[in-house]
């Protein structure tokens, strides 16, 4: 069974109670739930991981090497468009990693279209939702055969 990583990054832990017209009312608890139902289903082991503060998720990065994880889905939140550390962290571990986003950063505001993670990332998943995360989970599934 592969090993996935879900790490969540700054107010992610919010959902449901912050801007709900563009995140939704699933809390973050709702969202784990769900995400673990559907790893059941795609016969994957799910392990969760959120914090506020960027060298806690480049901690918890390095930290999958040790676990050997097999693939990484990440939000990094607002870190998605000035972490460096974050990328590199990602590039270091060479473990496959999705990057996910509930909204589509790319139809909000200008600062937000850019993100320095998704060049360390196999690929990007942004704009459906709390979906985004499922989706993740099928593409990790299909590139961890």
């Amino acid at each position: 069974m592969k090993k996935i990583l879900v790490i969540n990054g700054p107010n992610l832990n919010l959902l449901g109670i912050r801007e709900k017209n563009i995140y939704g009312n699933t809390n973050y608890d709702e969202l784990l739930e769900m995400i673990s139902k559907k790893a059941i289903e795609l016969n994957l082991n799910i392990l969760f991981f959120q914090s506020n503060h960027e060298g806690e998720i480049v901690d918890r990065i390095h930290k999958a090497l040790d676990e050997n994880i097999d693939g990484i889905i990440i939000n990094p939140g607002a870190y998605t468009h000035y972490s460096y550390a974050i990328h590199d962290a990602i590039k270091a571990v060479n473990i496959p990693t999705i990057e996910v986003h509930i909204s589509n950063i790319f139809a909000r505001e200008e600062f937000r279209k850019r993100s320095v993670i998704a060049p360390a990332c196999v690929g990007q998943i942004s704009g459906f939702g709390i979906k985004s995360y499922i989706i993740a989970l099928y593409a990790l599934k299909e590139i961890l055969v």
